[in-house]
C-alpha cells in the first residue's frame, strides 16, 4: 500500500511542480524546497516500521501543506488529497471521519482550479480504494497462513506424540510378552524340571541300596524331563506366528511406509491362501516387490502403483503395476537381473512388461 501512496504523491508533486513552471508563479524557490520536503516524507513513510512513527510523519504533512495552502499558496491544494489519504492509511478505524477532511479544501479551492482538484481527489481516492482492498486482501492471506502454520505445527505435534505413543505401546507390547512367556517356563518348564531334578537326587540316594525303586524314580524323572520338553516346544510354537502373517504383515508396512514417504498411492491386495507361502516365498517377494516399487518411482512418472498378490493351484503370482509411462523397448539392469535370480533360486520366473504402464510379475511354483 506504501508504494502506491508514495505514487500519487508523485504524481501531485509533478502536477503542482508543473503549475509553478507554466504560471510563474511566485515563491518557486521556497515551493522546490517544500516539495522536497513533502517526497522525503512521504519516502520515510515507506521506510519507517513503528506505526507511531508513521502516524506523525503523515500528520506532519498533511499539517504543513494545509499551512502553505492557506498561506495564498492555491498550487499546494492539489497535494492535500494525497496527504489526506495517507493519513487514513495509518488511522483505518476513523476512515470514515477523515473522508470529511477530503471534501473540506473544496470550500477554499478556487473556482477556476476546482474541477482539477475534483480530479486529482478522484485519482487519489481511486489509488487508496485499490490499495487497501489489496492490503486487506493480504493481511487475510496472512492471517490465513499463520493461522494454517499454527494448524501445521499442531497436527505435527500430534503426529511425534502419535508416533512415541505408538513406540511405547510396541514396547510395552514387549515387555508383555516377555512378562508372559517368563510365566509359562516357570508354571510348566520349571515345576516340571524341578520334579526331574528332585527324583534324579532320590534315585543318585537308592541307587546301592536300593537300586530297583532308583531305577523306578529314574525312569519317572525321563517321563518328566520329557513332558518338559513337548511344553517347551508347545510354548514356542504357540509364540511364534504363522509364516504367513509374518510376510504379509512385513510387506504391508513396508507398502505403507513407501506410500507415505513419496506420496504415492500404493493399492494392495492378495487372493488366495497365503499359508501355502513358506518364508522363502516372502523373502523373494518382498524383495521383488522393493525393487519395483524403487524402479517405478525412477523412472515411470506414475500417479499410482497397484501390488497384487495371487496364490494359484501350482504357483504364486506377485504382480507390482504402474499406471506410467512405460517403455515398450528396455535393457535390463543390475536390479531386473537381481529379480530373476531370486526367483529362479525357487525354480520361479519373472515377467516383465512395460506396454501398458510398466509391470514386473514374479511368478514362484507352490506345493
Amino acid at each position: 500500500m506504501d508504494f502506491w501512496m508514495l505514487m500519487s504523491r508523485l504524481i501531485a508533486i509533478f502536477y503542482t511542480a508543473f503549475l509553478f513552471v507554466s504560471a510563474d508563479r511566485p515563491y518557486t524557490p521556497y515551493a522546490v524546497l517544500f516539495l522536497l520536503l513533502y517526497l522525503s516524507l512521504g519516502i520515510a513513510v515507506c521506510m519507517i516500521r513503528p506505526p507511531a512513527w508513521r502516524r506523525g510523519i503523515t500528520l506532519m504533512a498533511l499539517a504543513l501543506t494545509a499551512w502553505l495552502s492557506a498561506l495564498g499558496h492555491p498550487a499546494f491544494l492539489f497535494l492535500l488529497p494525497p496527504a489526506i489519504f495517507a493519513v487514513l492509511a495509518e488511522y483505518p478505524v476513523h476512515r470514515y471521519v477523515f473522508c470529511l477532511l477530503v471534501f473540506l479544501p473544496f470550500l477554499f479551492v478556487p473556482y477556476g482550479d476546482l474541477p482539477t482538484y475534483i480530479v486529482m481527489t478522484l485519482f487519489c481516492l481511486a489509488i487508496f480504494v485499490l490499495a487497501a482492498r489489496s492490503s486487506d486482501r493480504l493481511k487475510k492471506y496472512e492471517e490465513q497462513s499463520d493461522s494454517m502454520r499454527s494448524s501445521i505445527e499442531k497436527l505435527t505435534k500430534q503426529l511425534h506424540s502419535s508416533t512415541e505413543y505408538i513406540k511405547q505401546s510396541e514396547y510395552t507390547g514387549k515387555l508383555e510378552e516377555r512378562n508372559r512367556l517368563s510365566q509359562a517356563i516357570h508354571d510348566k518348564i520349571g515345576h516340571s524340571m524341578t520334579g526331574a531334578l528332585i527324583q534324579m537326587e532320590a534315585a543318585k540316594r537308592m541307587l546301592g541300596s536300593h537300586p530297583d525303586k532308583a531305577a523306578e524314580l529314574l525312569q519317572n524323572a525321563i517321563t518328566i524331563s520329557k513332558e518338559g520338553i513337548e511344553d517347551i516346544r508347545i510354548t514356542l510354537k504357540n509364540m511364534k506366528p504363522p509364516a504367513e502373517q509374518m510376510g504379509i504383515h512385513r510387506l504391508r508396512t513396508f507398502i505403507d511406509e513407501f506410500s507415505a514417504k513419496n506420496g504415492m498411492p500404493v493399492p494392495f491386495t492378495h487372493q488366495g491362501d497365503l499359508d501355502r507361502l513358506t518364508q522363502m516365498h516372502w523373502r523373494v517377494i518382498q524383495e521383488n516387490v522393493t525393487e519395483a516399487l524403487t524402479n517405478a518411482m525412477k523412472y515411470a512418472d506414475a500417479t499410482q502403483i497397484f501390488i497384487d498378490i495371487h496364490v494359484l493351484n501350482k504357483a504364486v503370482k506377485a504382480e507390482v503395476k504402474d499406471n506410467g509411462n512405460g517403455a515398450v523397448r528396455f535393457k535390463k539392469g543390475l536390479g531386473m537381473l537381481g529379480m530373476e535370480e531370486r526367483a529362479a533360486v525357487l525354480h520361479g520366473t519373472v515377467i516383465f512388461d512395460g506396454t501398458a504402464g510398466f509391470s514386473v510379475t514374479t511368478l514362484l511354483p507352490v506345493e
